[in-house]
């Protein structure tokens, strides 16, 4: 019983962080997107910090991308 409640649970433990790996790369990709279509091309820095970020700071730039003027004012204060 011990062995399988081991199995078990990592099992769910991989699951877990590939369905989380899963959600960072799809908020990455989403927002990369509506960056590009707003402001154009990006650099590779730019690039770099969206990878880099964490859930929460890309909730936050997804929600400053309406009222920016520049990809400057997505980041301000970061």
């Amino acid at each position: 019983m011990h062995k399988h409640f081991c199995a078990h649970f990592w099992e769910q433990q991989g699951l877990e962080q590939g369905l989380q790996k899963g959600r960072l790369e799809g908020e990455t990709s989403l927002l990369e997107r509506q960056f590009i279509k707003r402001f154009g091309a990006l650099t590779e820095e730019t690039r770099a910090r969206l990878r880099a970020s964490s859930s929460e700071q890309r909730q936050l730039w997804a929600e400053r991308i309406f009222d920016a003027l520049n990809l400057e004012d997505v980041f301000i204060d970061d």
